[in-house]
């Protein structure tokens, strides 16, 4: 019975300092946001561009045309985070 106590109350410690660390680990700086927010907006050009180059043969491929049609669940999200920052960059320039 002791030993069940003793099990409970170490699982318990080394639940709570994960914890702990799990949380001084999730601090972004705002330098981290603006070089991610270029990744994203690069891979939005990207997305465009690719889907504009590949429209014209998306008549003489069916895996080109799949592509085209799905390609919209990558860019969405992207022009989504697109918004954000420029909406980020108005805010902080008023």
């Amino acid at each position: 019975m002791i030993s069940t106590i003793t099990a409970a109350t170490t699982t318990t410690a080394a639940t709570s300092a994960s914890s702990a660390a799990a949380a001084t680990t999730t601090a972004v700086s705002s330098a981290d946001i603006l070089g991610y927010s270029l990744i994203a907006v690069v891979a939005l050009i990207v997305f465009l561009a690719l889907k504009e180059i590949l429209s014209s043969e998306a008549g003489k491929n069916s895996k080109i045309n799949t592509f085209i049609n799905s390609s919209n669940v990558a860019i969405l999200p992207l022009l989504f985070v697109f918004g954000a920052v420029v909406l980020y960059k108005v805010v902080t320039i008023i």
